[in-house]
């Protein structure tokens, strides 16, 4: 018998509850946490040893283009299975080849499409899912799949914007970090021991200099593996629960990078909200999937409030208005959304102008950027030239210092 996982909520309570149960069908599994008087905000049936093909991960434009071109397949009047076979054909990503053709034989075994999606979570997330299932269920499959591959295509282009105006600094930053050992590991030990043949006090900057350039060459055997435990351990760090949470609430507060990150966690909420509401999800279902998919704990948790709040009569602008980690302009705009019924305009209005600012902010902060590393390149790299050329210039005063 399957086994289901399940997040659900306690409705006399509110008390969140994760566990697993065994049950013929997703539907009776449902309807027996309803029976317990359990709200199922998520559910997913365990992966087993066999028959089970979830795969790996794929690129998100190899996804965006699976959606776009069934999209069309399928308003163009083929159908489901022919779609699926030719897609499968003509990719060439292995894996997401062997998805779609594990797709194609569970659908032609009797599988609606949605269900045969879910068996797949690593290509396929809840969002993806559930908006396959509402245009399964209305019978708007097409249109469906055309506003979430717009949706896909929206977030692969912030996030290669996002990548793009973040290389060059990471790029030049690793330069200046290489080039500096480089100097204080094999340059600066040759001046050194020109220098101490003098046999004279040197300038303050150039025996500061020789001093970590000794002390790096002794070190750098146990420096580098400390670095990568370092890191190493920062990582894990960030995989906890507490991690995580930390560092979401405080890349937020970062100036300049914090506030990029709060507008694009917030334009995935906005434009994430506006699609599940627009392909006709249930509200309550719509805010777990949001949830999940926000990018930040800080903002997940207040999501999963407001939930509760909303499940007790009050309006998503009124239920959100009390976290300050959306912003009262967003707030307004849902409510005005709300009281014309046209919610899902405003929130798409509200994800385009998120996406304009963060692009306006990148193209800003590049432009920024490098200058900066290049005034910061030349003073470290600079600094170091002239440290140790300064003895030459004092060469009068080491070889004959006064009161010689």
């Amino acid at each position: 018998m399957p086994s289901f996982s399940f997040l659900a909520r306690d409705a006399g309570t509110g008390r969140e509850i994760r566990s697993s149960l065994d049950a013929p069908t997703e539907q009776q599994a449902v309807a027996s946490l309803l029976s317990r008087n359990l709200l199922v905000v998520e559910i997913r049936e365990k992966a087993s040893r066999k028959g089970k093909t979830t795969g790996g991960s794929v690129p998100l434009g190899d996804l965006v283009m699976f959606t776009r071109q069934l999209a069309t397949m399928i308003d163009a009047g083929l159908a489901m299975v022919q779609s699926l076979q030719a897609l499968s054909e003509q990719t060439s990503n292995k894996v997401m080849r062997d998805v779609i053709k594990d797709v194609t034989q569970r659908v032609e075994g009797g599988d609606s499409f949605s269900a045969a999606l879910l068996k797949h979570p690593k290509v396929f997330n809840r969002l993806f899912v559930c908006m396959v299932d509402a245009g399964e269920k209305g019978g708007l499959l097409a249109e469906i799949l055309s506003r979430l591959a717009t949706f896909l295509e929206n977030t692969a282009r912030l996030r290669k914007k996002v990548k793009s105006a973040m290389m060059y600094p990471t790029v030049v930053t690793f330069v200046a970090i290489t080039i500096t050992i480089f100097l204080l590991v094999k340059v600066v030990p040759v001046f050194g021991e020109i220098f101490s043949g003098f046999g004279a006090k040197l300038p303050a900057p150039t025996q500061f200099l020789i001093d970590l350039s000794a002390w790096l060459q002794h070190n750098l055997i146990f420096i580098i593996p400390a670095a990568g435990m370092l890191i190493y351990g920062w990582l894990a760090y960030l995989k906890t629960k507490q991690g995580r949470e930390f560092w979401d609430r405080t890349r937020i507060k970062l100036p300049i990078f914090g506030v990029i990150a709060h507008k694009i966690c917030l334009a995935r909420f906005t434009r994430t909200l506006a699609s599940l509401i627009r392909s006709g999800v249930p509200i309550l279902e719509v805010l777990g999937i949001v949830a999940n998919t926000v990018g930040n704990v800080v903002m997940e948790k207040a999501i999963r409030v407001s939930m509760t709040d909303i499940e007790k009569g009050d309006s998503i602008s009124n239920a959100l208005a009390k976290h300050p980690v959306f912003p009262v302009m967003i707030i307004r705009m849902m409510s005005a959304g709300e009281q014309t019924g046209k919610i899902d305009s405003m929130l798409e209005r509200i994800a385009d102008f998120l996406d304009e600012e963060i692009e306006t902010t990148l193209s800003g902060l590049t432009s920024l950027i490098e200058p900066l590393l290049i005034v910061f390149l030349g003073v470290v790299v600079g600094g170091i030239v002239i440290a140790m050329f300064l003895p030459i210039f004092k060469m009068s005063e080491i070889i004959n210092p006064p009161g010689r």
